[in-house]
């Protein structure tokens, strides 16, 4: 995500209350000039005084209100735009004017990040999708001619078996999908404590070692732990420790473990080693889908030592 350079600006209400106090102190000030120096100065040179005055006042405030007011707005409105078109080359600005503005491009860099994200990802998807439903749906068509002709019992059954599979197959992929739909579209901001996560999940067994409050509703919270129990099932563990860090929840099972070539790879699409055994491979991609939602990310815990896998919840 984009970063916002922290560097200190006066705040919106101090530009404006300045202006506002220029604007109306500046004729009083030309009066009381006018009272004090009328005698002084002849009347036309009072009266270019006060004019000249008046340009640079004026000349003062205007560079102020568009370097703190009319940049920032403008830039954050190119960025919007290029966003919303969909350019590559949209680039966020790094500097506000105030610190209100700052704070509402904050916001508007990070809804930025996070629409670019899922239109890549649904790019992503879209290719795997296509691609991995070709297998079966091979399958599927081939099956359906040669039961259109004389075959033995025998064989027919296998072919069914061969349908069922298939279709098994796709039915596991759709509903992987769906799941990672609903992940993009989190139930919104929330504080979960651990221990009301369930004790188990399927045969997996929850261990808080560190209790803490998660930022995470318990809905969201549980599909997270649900996905990363069943993928440490499908890798033979017994139990998932949870260990909350302040900004951090750190979760490891103790499974056989992620091998050093396959690390790289694990939150890719599609991705499995157990594709065999059914596996699609979308289990820690709807984590990282989810988490992202919420601005949170997700990482292998790389210094873990113990036997198992280990990953790295961050909400900071």
């Amino acid at each position: 995500m984009s970063r916002i350079k922290a560097k200190w600006r006066p705040p919106l209400a101090f530009v404006i209350g300045g202006t506002l106090a220029a604007v109306l102190c500046l004729p009083l000030i030309g009066i009381v000039w006018f009272r004090l120096a009328g005698n002084i100065l002849g009347w036309g040179e009072t009266g270019w005084l006060i004019f000249w005055m008046a340009v640079v006042s004026t000349g003062v405030l205007a560079f102020l209100l568009w370097r703190l007011v009319l940049r920032p707005v403008a830039r954050l409105t190119a960025y919007a735009r290029a966003v919303r078109e969909g350019r590559s080359d949209a680039t966020p600005p790094t500097h506000f004017g105030t610190p209100e503005f700052g704070a509402l491009g904050a916001s508007v860099i990070a809804m930025g990040d996070t629409l670019q994200s899922r239109a890549a990802s649904l790019r992503a998807y879209a290719d795997h999708v296509t691609h991995e439903l070709k297998s079966p749906l091979t399958s599927l068509r081939g099956a359906a001619e040669l039961l259109q002709s004389d075959l033995p019992a025998q064989d027919q059954a296998k072919l069914v078996e061969t349908i069922e599979a298939s279709a098994a197959r796709m039915q596991t992929l759709l509903t992987q999908l769906q799941r990672h739909a609903a992940a993009s579209q989190s139930s919104g901001p929330g504080q979960t404590h651990l221990s009301a996560l369930p004790a188990s999940v399927g045969h997996v067994q929850i261990v808080v070692e560190r209790e803490g409050s998660v930022p995470l509703s318990l809905a969201d919270l549980t599909v997270v732990i649900d996905q990363l129990a069943q993928n440490a099932a499908a890798h033979g563990a017994a139990r998932l420790v949870l260990e909350w860090q302040g900004q951090a929840l750190r979760v490891a099972d103790d499974g056989t473990g992620i091998g050093t070539g396959n690390a790289a790879r694990i939150f890719d699409p599609f991705f499995t080693t157990r594709r065999d055994a059914g596996g699609t491979g979308m289990g820690l991609t709807i984590v990282q889908t989810l988490l992202s939602a919420h601005g949170a990310r997700i990482a292998l815990d790389d210094q873990a030592t113990a036997d198992g896998a280990a990953f790295v919840i961050s909400f900071d």
